[in-house]
This record gives C-alpha cells, sequence and structure tokens, in this order.
C-alpha cells in the first residue's frame, strides 16, 4: 500500500514544497554580481570583501578613489567612483546586480533650527533618494533571475531617534519604510529586503569622533566611547565592521531565503529599552 505521506508530498502545491537547506555548508556566492555602496573604508569596505571571499563579483562603489584603491588591493573587486547623491549619474551605475548593499552615509549634527537647509536635502537625498533609484534599477535584472537580495544598512537610528540628528533619523526611517516595501514587492520574485540596524561601528569617522571628543574632554578615549557613545547600550563596546559584514553575508546565504521585510538589530541592547 502506498505511503500516504510520500503521495501527499508529492502532490503538494510548490507552495508548500519543502526547500533544500544546506545549512552547515559555506556560503557560496560564485555566479552572483553585488553592488555595495560607501565602499571605500568602515562597513562598506567589510561587506565587499565578505562577499568578494565569498565568490561574488563585487562593485565597489564611493566617491574616495583613493579609499577605494586600499580597499580593493588584493582581491577581486571592481571599483567604481561615484558620487551617489549625484542622482542622475545613478543610472550609469551597473544594473545587472544580483545583491545591492545600500550603505552610503553621512552624519550632521544640528538642532532643528539651525539645520542647513541645503545639508538637510544632501543627506535625504544620499541616504533615501539614492537608495530607491538604485532598487528600482535594479530590481528587474533580479525579477528575471528569480533571485535577489537588498540589504540595507540603515542603523539603530532607523528604530530609535536622537536629538539634533533630524536628516539621518528621517533618512533611516524612510530607508526602514522602503525596505519593507521592496520586500512586498520582490517576494514573489524571489527578492528579499531587509535592513542591518547597528549602533556606533568602529569606522573611521567614528574613531575620529572619540578623539574629538577625548580632546574636548580631557579624558581617556575609553572613557568618550562608554561615557559619550554607548551611554544608551548594555554591551559596552563599539560594533566591528566585519561583524555587519557577517550578518550581510548570512543575508545573502541559502538559510535566509525566507528572511524579508524585517530589520537586524546590532546595537548592545539599545532598542531593548
Amino acid at each position: 500500500m502506498p505511503d500516504a505521506r510520500t503521495d501527499a508530498r508529492d502532490d503538494a502545491p510548490d507552495s508548500l514544497l519543502r526547500v533544500p537547506t544546506a545549512v552547515n555548508q559555506p556560503i557560496d556566492l560564485t555566479g552572483r554580481t553585488a553592488l555595495v555602496t560607501g565602499a571605500a573604508s568602515g562597513i562598506g569596505a567589510s561587506v565587499a570583501r565578505a562577499l568578494a571571499g565569498a565568490g561574488a563579483k563585487v562593485h565597489a562603489v564611493d566617491r574616495d578613489t583613493d579609499g577605494l584603491a586600499a580597499m580593493a588591493d588584493g582581491w577581486d573587486i571592481a571599483t567604481i567612483t561615484a558620487d551617489l547623491a549625484d542622482l542622475d549619474s545613478l543610472a550609469e551605475l551597473p544594473t545587472e546586480v544580483d545583491i545591492l548593499v545600500n550603505n552610503a552615509g553621512i552624519q550632521h549634527v544640528s538642532p532643528i533650527e539651525d539645520f542647513p537647509l541645503d545639508r538637510f536635502d544632501f543627506i535625504l537625498d544620499l541616504m533615501l533618494v539614492s537608495p530607491f533609484r538604485l532598487i528600482r534599477q535594479s530590481l528587474p535584472h533580479m525579477y528575471d533571475r528569480g533571485w535577489g537580495r537588498v540589504i540595507n544598512v540603515s542603523s539603530v537610528h532607523g528604530l530609535r531617534a536622537s536629538a539634533f540628528k533630524s536628516a539621518y533619523v528621517t533618512a533611516k526611517h524612510g530607508l526602514e519604510g522602503l525596505s519593507k516595501v521592496v520586500a512586498l514587492e520582490g517576494g514573489p520574485h524571489g527578492v528579499t529586503s531587509t535592513c542591518i540596524n547597528p549602533a556606533y561601528v568602529r569606522t573611521p569617522l567614528v574613531e575620529k569622533q572619540i578623539a574629538d571628543q577625548a580632546r574636548t574632554h580631557e579624558i581617556p578615549e575609553s572613557e568618550v566611547v562608554e561615557k559619550v557613545m554607548l551611554a544608551p547600550v548594555a554591551i559596552k563596546r563599539l560594533v566591528e565592521p566585519d561583524e555587519v559584514a557577517a550578518l550581510a553575508l548570512f543575508l545573502c546565504g541559502p538559510a535566509s531565503g525566507s528572511v524579508s521585510g524585517t530589520s537586524f538589530s546590532m546595537d548592545g541592547g539599545w532598542t531593548a529599552h
């Protein structure tokens, strides 16, 4: 007599079939193409190298030509110098990408009543409008292939606000919403969309802020990290760029096929409050 469970499984609709996942296998991105923005240093550089190390063909984009060259030295990574806030020039970037990592960003600290209007517009163009345009021009290729990954490097400030960072917080909150819409539209086409939300990451920009704070307050740099930057978090250390890159790599792997429309807090407990 036939096994009823076997028959049921064989006759099940595609939506109910089990998708095999090699959980314990290294992530292999051979044959995939990635585009990573803000890739000259920090998080972007770590992500670009992680994806290249997994076999992806990586396009690393930044306005810092020298930084790109240093980052890619010894790696099979193609570098593209571009100003991502120049929205019309984005159409010149590669569009046949399977993995898009929106990472580029800057910070400006000022009370709202004094916040320069041109700076606010610039930050939103760079950190929200540019990701939208890159997603828009990349999705057709992903849809054609039936597979794609959109990874948005957001921030704890995509989930929480801080005073004097109106443009940054606005852009990151907008990026969170955009990511969810992409998840809904892309799901039927095999495309996932997620956000990574770190707190302060050990990048050149953050390290410079630490040094400046130490000089201003005449305290050791280690105290600046704990008393100023890490006051809201339970784990009193900076996030390392390679930690963010490891999460981004996971989101490109086979075990993340159903992970979409969500945000991954890497904030030491900041959002636990």
